[in-house]
């Protein structure tokens, strides 16, 4: 089977899960690489959500950045989002990953902020959409309830439905879909092991490379 990801440009946007060296800026970037993808830039600002990325705003706990086969540069402090137009701008990506959504998911809080979450899911869609790119939304995986966020199946399960409906253009990725609830260990809940880090960038990668992203062609 040929793979579609080969001699694509591919931008990864997203929170926490990108911004340490062993989490999805590891895993996720390499296995696109080995993909045969021509070039892979994986930026992750913690805490963030869509919307921030639509102009810079500094992140409350650092963030990564990696460039092709490079190590990841990782940021304690001082992190800051960079706007997605200028990001598209810069590297021209055949694809956009987008990587959101625990810091949307409200755990904890009685309710979900759904008009918000709409405000800020569209209005990333949007941008990327504007800016001519093919884009594809990864949805938050299972981990495990409680912890230091207090995640729960119940508000995670809701968090992806929503996100099945409102990303479009996009390709949404249902990361649900590659484990059982608590398969993978956490750390706090909500931030994997290395090995389940391993296991949902593998599965996220399979997904680019055996169905098309959706979005606007340049």
């Amino acid at each position: 089977m040929v793979s579609l990801i080969a001699g694509l440009t591919i931008l990864i946007v997203g929170d926490s899960h990108l911004a340490t060296a062993s989490y999805l800026i590891g895993s996720l970037h390499d296995d696109l690489l080995r993909q045969g993808a021509k070039a892979v830039h994986t930026i992750g600002v913690c805490g963030t959500t869509p919307g921030q990325w639509l102009a810079a705003t500094p992140g409350p706990c650092g963030g990564a950045e990696r460039i092709g086969k490079a190590k990841a540069v990782v940021k304690t402090e001082g992190a800051a989002t960079v706007p997605i137009s200028d990001l598209i701008a810069a590297d021209r990506p055949d694809l956009v990953v987008l990587v959101f959504g625990d810091t949307m998911a409200a755990y904890g809080q009685p309710d979900f902020p759904k008009t918000w979450a709409w405000q800020q899911t569209t209005s990333l869609v949007g941008a990327v959409a504007a800016a001519g790119a093919k884009c594809a939304w990864v949805g938050p995986a299972w981990g495990t309830e409680g912890g230091q966020y207090g995640k729960s199946y119940a508000r995670v399960q809701l968090m992806s439905k929503f996100l099945a409906v409102n990303v479009s253009p996009c390709r949404y990725i249902d990361s649900l879909q590659f484990s059982k609830p608590g398969q993978w260990a956490t750390v706090d809940g909500q931030h994997f092991r290395p090995a389940g880090y391993k296991a949902w960038g593998d599965a996220i990668a399979k997904a680019l490379a055996t169905a098309p992203a959706a979005g606007a062609h340049r």
